[in-house]
């Protein structure tokens, strides 16, 4: 239960959840669970923001204002189960006030053919087309004439100034080309193995490239978006790193890549049914403890891999284990994973890995540990404060008048979803029995905070496993 919350929808479950699954005997109990989780408002806030990290939602590229924007309509699409086919081609076709459609807010952040064309290959395809831009790669499928082929269906997006502040106009404009470098001249806009169209053809050749796209003729697209889902709930992409899907670095299992993309296609891209398939599955409902046997598979899935949980994870399930939130300037009462925009001032987040999004590259999301985040976690005022608060977990298990045994299985059940061992129990209530004895309310009280803080900073806390 703990697992699916936390890779589902980037939050904990409460005792009282964990405490009802657990008596639960249904052998439907799972899929009780996983629907449950899709129907809720944390899964869509968790999937908006991993949306907005993937198409770069940040106010240090766009006015306050547009963000907002077009944050929403990530959001509202997220939250009406839009398919990823309608979500890809209401983006790239997006014309209108910046405003009040969102959407055209991805031509202002792109500024350029060149810029819309790389992030479109990486976001949409999973794969970097950059090479291309200088020369031809004797190892990549892409030439140059298909690089600047490809950038000229963008070379036709006019942007102008509105009214307001932020408001800008996105619109097909009716001339522009982009020359192709060496040979001096523009190329017919073609999509990568798609059919050209005619340089002098009236049409707005962003909707030739969207039809293309989502397309049958086109195996990226849906293939790019199963590889980011299961490696979401997987830790790993079955092509890693997913924004490198190419001819030279295959699957881990081909068959399974491609027997999920029909799933979602024939699904009508719908990404909750994906989440549901993978979720369902006992690939994904496997121990993280290795064998003697697998202990060593890092690529083929044959046990859950065990992983720090992303920053603004792991600062909501504080918030969450201790009942005190967090306060981010500007936006009162957002959980982490409710921010709209990667420039939130949070040293947390920006200690932990959070993304700058400034790319779409997978690798902008920081997982490695450091010494920062260690000492931040041992010394620092994230932790530490919430359990000195008058507002917490502590001061509220003190003022029911909280038995040891009570306090220790509440926060065990918070941080870790499951009931402590009797060897817990025994040592944690002995322990917690001597500072009382030994010093009153007042030391009962630091023993407590201690014993959250050991909880919040050891690995079974601090990972998904």
């Amino acid at each position: 239960i703990r697992r699916a919350f936390l890779d589902g929808a980037g939050i904990l479950p409460s005792p009282e959840e964990v405490r009802s699954f657990l008596a639960d005997a249904s052998p439907e109990k799972r899929t009780r669970l996983i629907d449950g989780l899709l129907s809720r408002p944390e899964f869509v806030d968790y999937w908006a923001y991993k949306l907005s990290d993937l198409l770069l939602v940040s106010s240090r590229s766009l006015p306050s204002n547009a963000m907002w924007a077009y944050y929403n309509w990530i959001r509202a699409s997220v939250a009406a189960n839009k398919p990823w086919d309608q979500m890809a081609r209401e983006l790239l076709t997006a014309s209108g006030n910046t405003l009040s459609n969102g959407a055209a807010n991805y031509y202002v952040l792109h500024k350029s053919p060149i810029a819309v064309a790389e992030n479109v290959a990486m976001t949409f395809m999973g794969f970097s087309i950059t090479c291309a831009r200088c020369h031809n790669h004797p190892l990549e499928r892409w030439t140059q004439k298909d690089y600047y082929q490809m950038a000229n269906l963008f070379s036709r997006v006019g942007v102008k100034n509105g009214s307001d502040r932020g408001d800008l106009i996105v619109y097909p404009a009716r001339t522009g080309e982009i020359n192709h470098p060496r040979l001096n001249a523009p190329l017919e806009p073609r999509p990568l193995d798609g059919r050209p169209l005619p340089l002098d053809s009236p049409a707005d050749r962003r909707e030739h490239f969207a039809e293309w796209l989502v397309s049958d003729e086109n195996p990226f697209f849906a293939r790019a978006m199963v590889n980011r889902v299961w490696k979401q709930f997987m830790g790993r992409g079955l092509v890693e790193a997913v924004d490198d899907i190419r001819d030279a670095n295959p699957p881990s299992n081909p068959a399974l890549l491609s027997a999920l993309t029909r799933e979602f296609t024939s699904q009508g891209f719908d990404i909750r049914h994906l989440v549901r398939t993978i979720m369902s599955s006992s690939t994904y409902q496997l121990t993280s403890v290795p064998t003697a046997t697998n202990g060593g598979d890092l690529t083929y899935h044959s046990h859950y891999a065990a992983r720090r949980l992303p920053a603004e994870v792991i600062l909501d399930a504080i918030r969450q284990v201790t009942g005190v939130r967090e306060d981010f300037p500007g936006f009162p009462g957002r959980r982490a994973l409710q921010l709209p925009d990667a420039a939130v001032d949070s040293y947390f987040l920006t200690a932990f890995g959070r993304p700058p999004r400034v790319t779409a590259f997978d690798s902008e999301r920081q997982q490695e540990p450091s010494i920062t985040q260690a000492l931040h976690v041992i010394n620092g005022d994230t932790i530490n404060r919430k359990l000195a608060s008058d507002k917490g977990l502590i001061h509220a298990l003190l003022a029911e008048g909280a038995d040891d045994d009570t306090a220790i299985e509440r926060l065990y059940l918070a941080a870790f979803s499951r009931y402590p061992s009797a060897d817990e129990r025994r040592a944690l209530a002995g322990a917690l029995k001597t500072a009382g004895a030994e010093g009153g309310a007042a030391s009962r009280r630091r023993a407590l905070e201690d014993l959250a803080w050991a909880v919040l900073t050891s690995r079974e806390f601090l990972f998904n496993h």
